[in-house]
């Protein structure tokens, strides 16, 4: 275990090597890491977020169900970028989408949307 935590953080042709003060804590958080697939998703998650169309388009399906026209309206932005980005969103599975005739209503996806906004809110405003 000590070899491989080691190697991963110093490729043998650095010639470095760690002093662990705290063996037992880089262990336990090494066997606890995520695998790099994992990080790289939750890294391509928060880009997401990273747009204050995105986070406006959120927020607007925070506090209601709606259509593109009215998502446009509101934001006064056109219908085509707020579908682009309502694709972006559906893609990262932020939001999701039902269909009633002709007219497609938006909103969040899940409980979980809620808690990211409200806890971002929360700690800007602190």
């Amino acid at each position: 275990m000590d070899e491989e935590i080691r190697s991963k953080e110093c490729p043998e042709s650095d010639q470095c090597d760690y002093i662990h003060a705290h063996d037992d804590v880089v262990r336990s958080v090494y066997e606890e890491m995520p695998d790099e697939e994992v990080l790289y998703d939750l890294a391509e998650l928060f880009k997401v977020f990273g747009d204050s169309t995105r986070i406006k388009i959120l927020y607007v399906l925070f506090q209601s169900e709606m259509c593109v026209c009215d998502i446009a309206q509101l934001l006064n932005m056109s219908q085509s970028a707020i579908s682009h980005q309502l694709r972006v969103l559906k893609q990262t599975k932020l939001v999701k989408y039902r269909r009633e005739g002709k007219t497609v209503f938006y909103s969040l996806a899940d409980s979980h949307v809620t808690t990211i906004l409200n806890q971002g809110l929360e700690h800007i405003e602190e």
